[in-house]
């Protein structure tokens, strides 16, 4: 089976950006209906956005806000959750990220994607303050 075939139709084919995380959903993690927790998938997804927010910041940062989250399908024990990252834009201290968590169901070769969401990290110094984001060198 294709790669384009395994991915739900609805979910647009493929996943945008850089995969940042990748983690199996445990029982530990569920509601009482038997599925993952949105908090958990949400905080997979922080972790992944925090992780390009770092490399691109060259230090810490800190997340400021999220956009928009829509769960599209739930996430259930055993699945794999895989979460993308993109920077979609960098201010002066500030970085937009684009993230989605896709899951690929247990025991099959089923993707699909369960929700996405738009983060603004804010790099910090070692006391905590704004700091310019490097800017990429030219060349």
């Amino acid at each position: 089976m294709s790669k384009a075939a395994e991915r739900s139709e609805a979910d647009g084919g493929e996943p945008r950006g850089e995969l940042s995380v990748r983690i199996t959903a445990m029982p530990g993690d569920t509601n009482a209906n038997g599925d993952i927790f949105g908090g958990w998938v949400m905080s997979r997804m922080d972790q992944a956005g925090g992780i390009a927010g770092v490399d691109r910041a060259q230090g810490r940062v800190v997340t400021v806000a999220v956009e928009a989250m829509t769960f599209i399908h739930p996430v259930k024990v055993g699945d794999v959750l895989s979460v993308y990252t993109e920077i979609e834009s960098i201010g002066r201290t500030s970085m937009r990220i684009h993230v989605e968590a896709w899951a690929k169901r247990f025991r099959t070769t089923l993707h699909e994607k369960v929700t996405d969401a738009t983060f603004t990290f804010v790099a910090i110094d070692e006391e905590g303050r704004p700091r310019p984001v490097p800017r990429p060198a030219e060349g």
